[in-house]
């Protein structure tokens, strides 16, 4: 079979890895369209995925809307050459489009309620959407499948992802100390437009409080003010998941890697902008603390909280992962279903 994949954030490289290694061992061929975003394109580099990057990520609106022409243009040219049987991506505005035009299938992935301008461009032209069951954003029903837990056990689930304690040293993890992954972001995606997240003043307020407590790895995508410069994750980009593993706790920003750190078995405060479904599933799990924006005053007390209390953290996350299929082996089935399916 041949399959096309879409990469077009840091996430996407971790929720394909596995599938790509599924298709490869059975001789399928693989071909991965990447763009430059964040550290999407490093961390293929780092896996030692072939990938093809068609654009760089667009800023703003009008930024974004060229960048988007850009990429299903050469997109086009792509499935001439490569002839996909399938084609895959999470979100997959580009696909959708490109496979409804060239009659290719489409199998799509998706899990943020809020990306309401990426949905809406994707949503009438997706062949196949999976979201996880706590979903609660408008779907096409006909053409959408449910799927309990979370993306993140495509690349995390227990059977197959094996922390590796010497690179979590490597990475920065300091085995004397409690350690604590925070995770800074940059709000520059598509549907981050018009937000912003943490002011300086309350990141170094956390840092402040926390850096006596325990080892603080300060993951960003921007620049870091000068009082949270010293504490910069310097790791391999790869590693981090590694020293995540190892860590007593995960804060921040980022709702990706607050369920990340939920698959790995680490407990995570998460004060973002959005809340989507999943994170409250994963709270109402009891493995993910939610802080809202009209919490953020008790930001430190509860990040101190969770560093101080993990009782029954462990048996919660057995219990969860007992109701959720691994998601890599989703993601193949679904492409193969798709690739018989007459069109």
């Amino acid at each position: 079979m041949k399959v096309l994949i879409e990469v077009v954030h840091p996430a996407d490289v971790l929720f394909y890895r596995r599938p790509i290694e599924m298709f490869e061992a059975r001789d399928d061929e693989v071909r991965v369209i990447s763009r430059h975003k964040d550290v999407a394109c490093d961390l293929l580099d780092e896996f030692g995925i072939r990938h093809r990057p068609l654009t760089k990520a667009g800023r703003g609106t009008v930024g974004l809307a060229r960048e988007l022409l850009q990429r299903e243009i050469a997109l086009m040219r792509e499935v001439r050459r490569f002839r996909p049987q399938v084609m895959l991506g999470f979100g997959g505005v580009a696909i959708s489009h490109v496979g409804r035009l060239m009659r290719v299938p489409t199998a799509v992935h998706y899990d943020s309620e809020n990306a309401t301008m990426q949905t809406r461009l994707a949503w009438p032209f997706v062949d196949s959407l999976t979201v996880p069951d706590a979903y609660t954003g408008a779907v096409p029903e006909a053409r959408t499948r449910r799927l309990a837990g979370i993306k993140e056990l495509s690349f995390f689930a227990p059977s197959v992802f094996r922390p590796d304690r010497e690179r979590a040293l490597a990475a920065g993890l300091d085995p004397a100390r409690a350690n604590i992954v925070m995770r800074l972001v940059e709000w520059r995606a598509n549907h981050d437009l018009g937000k912003a997240g943490w002011s300086d003043a309350e990141a170094e307020a956390i840092v402040a409080s926390l850096a006596p407590k325990a080892k603080l790895h300060v993951s960003a995508e921007g620049a870091l003010p000068d009082a949270l410069a010293p504490h910069r994750y310097t790791g391999r980009t790869a590693d981090i998941h590694h020293l995540m593993a190892f860590s007593d706790a995960l804060i921040g920003e980022s709702a990706t890697m607050a369920s990340e750190a939920a698959a790995l078995g680490v407990p995570a405060l998460y004060a973002g902008q959005d809340f989507p479904g999943y994170t409250e599933g994963l709270a109402r799990a009891g493995l993910v603390t939610l802080v809202r924006p009209e919490e953020r005053k008790a930001l430190v007390a509860r990040a101190l909280m969770l560093l101080e209390d993990r009782k029954g953290f462990d048996a919660r996350r057995a219990k969860w992962l007992s109701k959720c299929p691994d998601w890599a082996e989703d993601v193949v089935a679904e492409a193969d279903r798709m690739a018989r399916t007459p069109w």
